[in-house]
């Protein structure tokens, strides 16, 4: 599942959790899954434009549980650690 946020500057991004575009089957999952935990993925966000796109780690359900605002945080918060 895709989920789309607007940034302050107008720019959305496109979430996703990693390898999920593969396909559906359930080792994908696993595969974004963050090793060492049991309730914590990898997802890629791609902005629209000229910005640089960002692997996050959020919780399983980021999908529903976490919101536009902790969303577009954790991107801020990722692309300053990137520089």
């Amino acid at each position: 599942m895709t989920r789309e946020v607007t940034d302050s500057e107008g720019i959305v991004w496109s979430c996703v959790e990693a390898y999920s575009g593969i396909s559906d089957k359930p080792e994908n999952r696993e595969k974004a899954q963050v090793k060492g935990s049991d309730d914590a993925y990898w997802v890629v966000c791609t902005p629209a434009g000229g910005a640089k796109s960002v692997r996050l780690r959020l919780e399983g359900d980021w999908e529903n549980s976490c919101s536009d605002e902790a969303l577009l945080s954790s991107i801020e918060t990722q692309q300053q650690e990137d520089g």
